[in-house]
């Protein structure tokens, strides 16, 4: 997370969380300066973990409302594109894969704008393989690379920093989670 005045980072953290968000993430956030208060907030809507990315959806819209502040929403594979922005240009654009749950990767490619090329999908490696973009950013980035076995792979978690990065498009109102793919559980069917 990051506290940006005018697009300028002025006060960050980064932690790597594997359990434990909905403890950890407002006490990250008052750790910022002025307890993290800002006129408005951004908020990583997913697709990523089911339990993070609700955590952070909820507690993003919770402090808009008790900061009385408006809470915007943008997909976290495109702050992974933000976050390798100068290499998408030079590269033409960039493929972003990251650790999709269930054996299954999400992927989608981004021109080098940063717009987004097509939407996310979840697929499984031997399917994700087949899109073809030389570069290669996420968390499995390098899996997909050696997999292929072309192109070159930059690994990169979503950061903050990278924000001021994102293009106008890339922001949302109403902000609720991308799941990315269909739920595992179904309906009952009646009796």
């Amino acid at each position: 997370m990051a506290l940006l005045d005018a697009g300028v980072v002025v006060d960050r953290r980064h932690e790597v969380i594997g359990r434990g968000h909905a403890e950890r993430l407002v006490p990250l956030i008052a750790e910022l300066d002025g307890g993290g208060r800002a006129d408005t907030l951004f908020v990583g809507c997913g697709p990523g973990s089911f339990a993070g990315v609700r955590i952070g959806v909820a507690a993003a819209r919770g402090l808009a409302l008790g900061w009385r502040i408006p809470v915007r929403g943008f997909s976290t594979l495109a702050l992974v594109a933000a976050g390798a922005a100068e290499e998408a240009a030079a590269a033409g654009g960039a493929l972003v894969v990251m650790e999709g749950g269930h054996g299954q990767w999400f992927v989608q490619p981004f021109a080098a704008d940063l717009t987004p090329r097509s939407a996310v999908r979840s697929l499984l490696p031997d399917d994700a393989i087949l899109i073809d973009d030389a570069l290669v950013v996420g968390n499995r980035a390098e899996a997909f690379v050696a997999r292929r076995g072309a192109g070159r792979a930059l690994p990169l978690l979503p950061d903050a920093r990278a924000f001021s990065l994102l293009p106008g498009g890339a922001l949302f109102d109403d902000p609720s989670p991308i799941y990315g793919r269909a739920p595992d559980a179904k309906p009952m069917g009646t009796a």
